[in-house]
């Protein structure tokens, strides 16, 4: 088993976790590239050169705007096509729309070129990964969970004593810590969370102290 490497880059102004997750053969996914200038992209490129790392997929774990600004240039640069949840579609396509609320530079992305599911099994060299569809935040959240390595890569559902906003478009509280409890909270209490925003934490961290439970 090939050991699993996750960098985290803080990237644009609403300081989101872009990751790029790699194992020592050099294969790599992009998750929810939120770099948003050329000096961010450039930081993203020269790590992957640096570190010799093949970029295999882009995944998205929901599509709001902070989390997709990148998806323009790993295009143009290693011809990766986001994968997201089909109930976030409409949110990654209003990204023109929402980045000019913002005031935030904006490339469109491509079309998504494959939907991301419930328990779907997504393979990193060897290593496993189960999709978790955890909505709530968004309508069709995604949390990538490698068992073995006891890792996921939550997104925006679960943070360092907090949870995801419900107040956006699609948000709906009751059923984010309906999931949070019955999918996330089932996960061994060791398991590292990396979160869209802020440091990691673990589930039994969050399940001992995190104030919305």
């Amino acid at each position: 088993m090939t050991a699993i490497q996750i960098k985290a880059f803080c990237f644009n102004p609403f300081y989101e976790n872009t990751y790029v997750v790699y194992n020592d053969a050099g294969q790599c996914w992009i998750v929810d590239p939120g770099c948003s200038n050329a000096e961010e992209e450039k930081e993203l490129a020269d790590y992957l050169e640096r570190n010799h790392l093949k970029p295999e997929r882009l995944l998205l774990t929901h599509g709001h705007i902070d989390h997709i600004l990148g998806c323009a240039f790993l295009f143009r640069s290693f011809q990766l096509i986001p994968e997201i949840h089909p109930a976030d579609l409409d949110i990654y396509n209003s990204g023109q729309y929402v980045a000019g609320m913002y005031g935030v530079p904006f490339k469109a992305g491509p079309t998504p070129g494959a939907w991301l599911e419930e328990d779907q099994i997504l393979k990193l060299g060897d290593s496993e990964w189960r999709c978790i569809f955890c909505p709530g935040h968004s309508p069709g959240s995604i949390c990538f969970y490698n068992r073995e390595d006891k890792i996921l890569i939550g997104g925006d559902v679960l943070f360092e004593g907090s949870i995801g906003r419900t107040d956006l478009p699609g948000g709906n509280h009751e059923a984010l810590i309906r999931n949070i409890r019955n999918k996330i909270f089932s996960l061994d209490k060791d398991v590292i969370v990396y979160s869209g925003h802020g440091g990691t934490t673990t589930i039994g961290q969050e399940i001992l102290t995190n104030p919305f439970f």
